[in-house]
């Protein structure tokens, strides 16, 4: 009651201050943004509390046990996207990037005939990215197990991508670690390895900038395809909190009732 009287109070004084200064040069469109904000942040701060006296009155395993839900759900559901054939490729905001070295050398690389090879090596390496994603399911669930009861409430009352956030940091070493001997056997069932090689003997040919093609081609690959999984469940992620639409099983709907 105290907040809804602050509140108004605040609102007053805008209002007031309208009123009073009319024969300033302040715009009717300034005043309502300030109303508008102090709205939002009164909707942002009650929303707050009500998350956390969710997780207060929630059971601690309808907690871990609804939150888990949501997160395998999220991950299978980012996992299935990246998977498909073009998943990374034909999406600009997660597609594997050419090497540092080779990609101020796609165009002289492309002047000396070799544009096909150019674009079959990127195709190659987004398709090893698609093809190793669904081995990064095991990990992830691994992951979700083992997270103690504080990981989940934390994550729970935190930001719309808080368990992403979390997988970055507490398993993002371990996750890449793990996804990385999957990530190397795809460059080589798709023919991204000897690509890389073809190209890279050509632009050692060329005086001066050949020798700017060095790095570990894994490793590069690796890094990007994890970037792509973490950006599409973060959004999963923010599905799941924000549109009802997308809790699917009962559970879900009693951790994000509204």
């Amino acid at each position: 009651m105290r907040k809804i009287m602050t509140l108004s109070l605040l609102l007053t004084t805008i209002l007031v201050a309208h009123h009073s200064y009319a024969g300033w040069d302040i715009s009717r469109d300034l005043i309502e943004q300030q109303a508008n904000n102090l709205l939002q942040k009164y909707t942002e701060n009650k929303t707050h509390i009500k998350t956390n006296n969710m997780a207060s009155t929630l059971s601690s395993d309808k907690l871990i046990n609804g939150l888990r839900e949501s997160l395998v759900l999220s991950s299978e559901r980012a996992i299935k996207l990246i998977s498909l054939d073009g998943g990374y490729f034909n999406d600009p905001t997660i597609r594997v990037p050419m090497p540092n070295g080779f990609k101020k050398l796609a165009g002289p690389l492309r002047k000396l005939g070799m544009g096909k090879q150019v674009d079959q090596f990127m195709q190659s390496i987004n398709r090893a990215a698609e093809q190793a994603a669904p081995k990064a399911t095991a990990i992830l669930l691994n992951s979700i197990e083992a997270m103690s009861f504080e990981d989940v409430r934390s994550i729970y009352v935190g930001a719309d991508d808080a368990a992403t956030q979390y997988f970055r940091i507490q398993a993002g070493p371990k996750i890449a670690d793990l996804f990385r001997p999957e990530v190397n056997t795809a460059l080589n069932q798709v023919g991204a390895t000897r690509y890389y090689n073809d190209l890279a003997s050509q632009v050692a040919k060329l005086p001066l900038i050949g020798e700017q093609v060095k790095g570990d081609l894994t490793h590069h690959v690796t890094q990007a395809a994890l970037n792509g999984l973490f950006l599409k469940l973060a959004q999963q992620e923010q599905l799941i909190r924000n549109n009802p639409g997308a809790r699917t099983t009962d559970l879900l709907k009693q951790l994000w009732p509204n």
